[in-house]
């Protein structure tokens, strides 16, 4: 079902540049980086190893700060936000490795955002079941450590312990990087789907060229610098390898 746009982005970057130094090199890793990002969208951001994408995603989740420029959140830059609030709430990380707690169960996994915002256990479990229903889980993970289940189904967790954090805006970082193709296309499905019917901002970066083509817009980092690609400039990027890593 298409959904009208927004007049104005929940995310915006304005001329973003981040430049990191040690003692050999000064690296300008993101060059001026603008573009704005709508609720119900989901974004693919692609490009080779040491293009700057994961830098980008990092200045996006609030984890560093831009050297010049700025990334706004609903119109209010991150330099001037509490940046542990704005990370559990606003924005929330899918990692290619997971990231769940091994010693806690799934349900416990999911249930650790609320919890830390304030909701009571009890009432943090309630949602939490509700979560893991809705990225298609059944109820014999609950009780299960992230250990005994699948890579699929430990993305799933983690997509589900990222709606519970209440955040409007969902970066995922090489979400299929982990799984096999049958799994890793049912991920992505589901990252469309949160998008389109529940309205998230979903901001994929990864070497898998398969989300292109179901994603709303591509853009591709290539030496630090953003751009948007048209779906005829595409099939340039055969030369990209899955395999490549940031």
């Amino acid at each position: 079902m298409e959904q009208n746009t927004p007049t104005e982005p929940i995310l915006k970057l304005d001329k973003v540049s981040f430049q990191y130094s040690n003692h050999y090199q000064s690296v300008e890793a993101v060059r001026e980086a603008s573009a704005e990002f709508f609720e119900g969208k989901m974004y693919a951001i692609i490009g080779k190893s040491g293009s700057g994408k994961s830098t980008l995603l990092s200045l996006i989740a609030g984890l560093a700060l831009p050297t010049d420029g700025q990334v706004l959140y609903r119109g209010v830059p991150t330099d001037a936000v509490d940046l542990d609030k704005y990370r559990r709430e606003n924005v929330a990380v899918v990692y290619q490795s997971f990231n769940l707690f091994p010693l806690m169960t799934c349900l416990e996994n999911v249930c650790f955002p609320m919890e830390l915002l304030g909701k009571s256990p009890k009432n943090a479990a309630v949602t939490a079941r509700e979560y893991i229903a809705h990225v298609n889980l059944p109820d014999s993970v609950h009780k299960r450590f992230p250990n005994m289940i699948s890579g699929g189904e430990k993305q799933r967790v983690a997509i589900a312990r990222a709606l519970a954090s209440g955040a409007k805006v969902i970066l995922a970082d090489e979400p299929t990087g982990n799984l096999d193709i049958a799994n890793g296309e049912k991920i992505v499905q589901l990252l469309r789907d949160l998008a389109h019917e529940d309205n998230y901002t979903v901001i994929v970066v990864t070497h898998d060229l398969g989300i292109t083509t179901v994603a709303d817009e591509v853009m591709q980092m290539s030496d630090g610098y953003l751009k948007p690609l048209l779906l005829d400039e595409l099939p340039v990027l055969d030369a990209f390898t899955v395999s490549e890593q940031d």
